[in-house]
């Protein structure tokens, strides 16, 4: 396949136009006088990579822990219509049999995908804080557990796994645990001095900033000032406007640079369904006008998507590269697949998207192949 008389955003994120060579679904060349046998001309469009969410627990009403390949067909291939190629299912706060079965149904299914392609699993729990649990069963919080991990991760491939780091041994939980997945500070009441710990104990992330954590105050600055304070970490944010207002975001992505900022959905299976009564993790979750919250009010997953959420970006005053970024490089390096994709580089897997000038999704390869 060839995308001729494309204007793209190369590795470093700046503007080129060539064309793209696709070969064994990789991209093979990017060069002016290439010849293919099928062509799409990509005059007047734009090409970026494909888009990627390490954190989502569902959409179209399926979920993630639902145990049933179809749920997670009908979540890949959503995703995919949604410009999103590639993903990281996230679990619940759960029991560790249910976890255990969850992760052999979604460890079967890789390899399998007729839409986004799984990477691994973000394991969002049950490592948490009870006071900051959000839509978690608070039954099934416990302390950290790595011979509890290693078991799950010898089960399939962990990506993320989340860790308030107020908890029971947690330093040295992360320390060894970040040798087999990133580690993410969570659903936490820590104050700023211990998230500050942390950051130099085996925690790099941050999942869904401001959300289920110490806020930023004037003078206790909380888990929130010291994830922004520190170049080290990285931080999820998720941009439906309901989570996080326009103006927060717009401080949080100059605060975090180009490079730190990623761009997740946390969507549940409500995403793309009409208002009503949905789970999630074994809690009720009741949607009204696309904002998801518990019977108490307390907000809950989304009902977006990340492709979405880059335009809102884009219409709140986001750089256009910080939030190309956020959405394909950023959350690739995360999860330590930056080398296989999340940018436009000959020998990177051939994930692309093509937009019109007003950045409208026209067209979505994954792997070299068109989606139809």
């Amino acid at each position: 396949m060839l995308l001729q008389n494309a204007t793209f955003y190369n590795d470093d994120f700046q503007k080129e136009k060539a064309s793209i060579k696709i070969s064994d679904g990789k991209i093979s060349s990017i060069c002016n006088n290439c010849v293919d046998f099928e062509t799409i001309d990509c005059t007047d469009k734009i090409v970026v990579p494909g888009f990627i969410d390490i954190h989502i627990h569902g959409t179209n009403g399926a979920d993630v822990c639902d145990e049933d390949l179809s749920s997670l067909e009908t979540i890949s291939l959503a995703l995919a219509k949604e410009g999103i190629t590639s993903f990281c299912p996230a679990t619940m706060t759960l029991p560790f049999e249910k976890l255990c079965e969850c992760f052999g149904n979604i460890n079967f299914y890789i390899g399998k995908e007729k839409g986004a392609y799984i990477h691994g699993i973000n394991m969002e729990g049950p490592y948490i804080s009870k006071e900051k649990k959000g839509s978690h069963k608070e039954k099934y919080i416990k302390a950290p557990d790595i011979e509890e991990l290693k078991a799950l991760s010898n089960i399939c491939s962990i990506k993320l796994i989340d860790v308030a780091p107020e908890s029971e041994n947690a330093f040295d939980f992360a320390k060894e645990a970040s040798s087999i997945a990133t580690v993410s500070i969570a659903h936490t009441n820590a104050d700023c001095s211990t998230v500050k710990q942390a950051i130099e104990n085996g925690f790099s992330h941050a999942t869904h900033l401001f959300n289920a954590m110490s806020p930023l105050g004037s003078r206790e600055s909380g888990a929130v000032g010291a994830i922004l304070d520190d170049d080290k970490i990285t931080a999820e944010l998720i941009c439906d406007g309901l989570h996080i207002s326009p103006t927060t975001l717009r401080i949080a992505f100059k605060l975090l640079g180009k490079d730190r900022s990623v761009v997740v959905s946390d969507s549940m299976m409500a995403a793309n369904m009409p208002d009503g009564n949905y789970t999630l993790g074994c809690q009720s979750i009741i949607v009204k006008d696309k904002k998801a919250v518990l019977k108490d009010g307390t907000i809950a997953a989304s009902t977006t998507n990340v492709f979405d959420e880059f335009r809102n970006l884009i219409e709140w005053g986001i750089p256009f590269e910080q939030a190309l970024r956020s959405c394909t490089i950023n959350p690739a390096r995360v999860i330590g697949v930056d080398g296989q994709t999340g940018s436009i580089k000959e020998g990177k897997s051939a994930d692309l998207l093509i937009l019109d000038e007003k950045l409208n999704l026209e067209a979505v390869i994954i792997k070299g192949k068109l989606l139809q």
